[in-house]
């Protein structure tokens, strides 16, 4: 997902370049950052909590990849495979259980 974000914002216009397309690729690092951090944690409420952390990163993404698209930063057809990266992610992260 974030190799496939950072393809789609190579596409963003250079005046984004400290608007969306940095934001973008900022929240699809932390994605996996945080997941991977948590898995590192000694205690499993660390752990959650990282995940927690995560699925407030993909939110985050997603909300800026919709803003993307109706903007024409790049082709519409463009964000449909991320988009639902994004959405499978999320899936993912919500259905891990809590203890």
């Amino acid at each position: 997902m974030a190799i496939n974000c950072y393809k789609i914002t190579q596409i963003f216009p250079n005046s984004e370049l400290y608007g969306l397309t940095s934001k973008i690729r900022r929240s699809c690092v932390s994605v996996p950052s945080n997941i991977a951090e948590g898995y590192g944690r000694t205690s499993k409420p660390e752990y959650i909590r990282f995940f927690r952390i995560a699925l407030g990163d993909l939110r985050e993404l997603d909300t800026k990849l919709i803003i993307a698209k109706p903007v024409n930063l790049a082709k519409p057809e463009l964000f449909i495979p991320v988009r639902k990266e994004v959405d499978e992610l999320q899936l993912l992260i919500i259905s891990c259980p809590d203890d």
